[in-house]
């Protein structure tokens, strides 16, 4: 029987068709589901400390995180003072202009258009105005799955003793109001209990972390110790004025980063502090100030989402950046090994320092290269040139560390011979700052 030729092609079209509707379908299925696999951690890079026209910045929300999405960040928080940004605000464009200049709408409405950017009044008068967009209606503009998340922030700003006393708190359900206090303690104490008790009433993860403990020398070492519910604080914060290396009668960032886990190590018994990179950026046209892009976290999760990163960062699993990139940094608890990988640029050279401090009356590894920050160690610490010492170095790029014993703990810094592309102090190269390890069995 001789086969139909008609039949014959209508049957492989048939065929063909839905071979091509069955793999387009797979493919979507694919593509806009869940992922078909556990996906492998990886690093998510983000800043944690960011202003805009909501509080004291000079940019609108949008364009701030445009601008972090194009340089390649994984996540940003905006953290305006005791504000979220959300609900319905004008902002007199006078005083928009005041802050940056002539060109800022212009700028606005070439990037996200006229139909975008709301105005109400007359050009040329007082009544001008500008609406500032909350966070909620642009994310959509900017957001992208596995690439880029905003997650909503503040920066919990209060005052007491005539200082300044600033917790940023991540992934907020709404504005939390400055707690005050009669001390600086108390005040960090008030401020962090509303934040863990918003934290357990919206069962989220939230993430608090002090801010420039030198910004008008407001917070000491003892107090940073004092309050163990503050598990994170800023090692290096890219504004100008914050007193990142201290002075002839304050200890650096970094030192009082040793003192404070060498008190919570001895004397309180609890996990130390853990240090995160942030710009604190309130510029956003070229001025001199705090620019963005100076310093960020590089996070281990295996998920782009508020809840994984900050569980990840609540892990220690995350290290501050200025500059340097790490491939990998891994902790072996079993040989009580640090070890790091450092991803190289041309033409630059890396020397990495293990900073530990030793454990009471034991000096075995006294390296008396800089005392200079020891002086500043709170007079509880029995032994201050223990706190802090650089107890080993190498110019390798995969450098690693295996403590002896004697250590509370050991953390790991790099600094490249690259100076910093935007500095926020003199001399200052690129570097990246890992996390305290090893003091888990004590």
């Amino acid at each position: 029987m001789q086969a139909n030729p008609s039949l014959t092609r209508s049957c492989t079209f048939a065929f063909a068709l839905a071979t091509l509707l069955f793999t387009g379908w797979l493919t979507f299925l694919t593509s806009n589901s869940v992922e078909a696999a556990e996906p492998e951690a990886r690093w998510w890079k983000g800043n944690l400390h960011t202003h805009s026209l909501w509080s004291d910045g000079d940019q609108f929300p949008e364009m701030i995180a445009d601008w972090y999405r194009q340089r390649d960040y994984n996540f940003v928080a905006l953290t305006d003072h005791n504000v979220l940004s959300e609900g319905i605000r004008w902002m007199p464009y006078s005083a928009i202009v005041k802050r940056s200049d002539d060109g800022i709408l212009d700028r606005y409405k070439a990037r996200f258009g006229n139909a975008w950017v709301e105005t109400r009044g007359e050009p040329g008068t007082p009544e001008f105005a500008v609406r500032l967009k909350p966070l909620d209606e642009f994310r959509n503009l900017v957001e992208e799955r596995n690439q880029f998340i905003m997650i909503p922030a503040e920066e919990i700003s209060d005052r007491s003793e005539g200082k300044p006393v600033h917790i940023n708190a991540t992934n907020v359900a709404e504005a939390l109001k400055p707690a005050g206090g009669a001390t600086v303690r108390e005040t960090m104490q008030n401020n962090l209990r509303a934040i863990l008790e918003h934290e357990k009433s919206h069962g989220r993860e939230v993430l608090p972390h002090l801010n420039h403990p030198n910004f008008g020398y407001a917070v000491t070492a003892d107090d940073l110790a004092a309050v163990v519910s503050e598990r994170f604080f800023e090692v290096y914060n890219g504004h100008p004025g914050v007193n990142q290396l201290g002075d002839a009668t304050h200890p650096s960032v970094e030192s009082i980063w040793d003192t404070v886990n060498a008190i919570r190590r001895t004397a309180l018994n609890v996990p130390p502090l853990m240090g995160i990179a942030t710009d604190d950026s309130h510029e956003y046209h070229g001025k001199s100030g705090s620019r963005p892009g100076r310093g960020w976290v590089m996070v281990r999760s295996q998920y782009l989402t508020p809840e994984h990163l900050i569980r990840a960062m609540k892990r220690g699993d995350f290290y501050a950046s200025s500059g340097v990139t790490l491939k990998d940094v891994q902790y072996e608890a079993k040989t009580k090994e640090l070890k790091l990988e450092i991803a190289p640029e041309d033409n630059v050279t890396y020397q990495t320092e293990f900073i530990a401090t030793l454990k009471p009356d034991d000096t075995d590894h006294k390296d008396a290269s800089d005392d200079t920050d020891h002086k500043h160690a709170p007079d509880g610490i029995d032994d201050k040139k223990r706190v802090g010492q650089r107890v080993f170095s190498s110019n390798s790029l995969s450098p690693s560390y295996r403590l002896k014993g004697n250590e509370l703990y050991v953390r790991a810094v790099v600094t490249s011979n690259k100076p910093h592309q935007d500095p926020s102090f003199k001399d200052q190269f690129q570097q990246a700052w890992t996390q305290p390890v090893g003091w888990e069995n004590d």
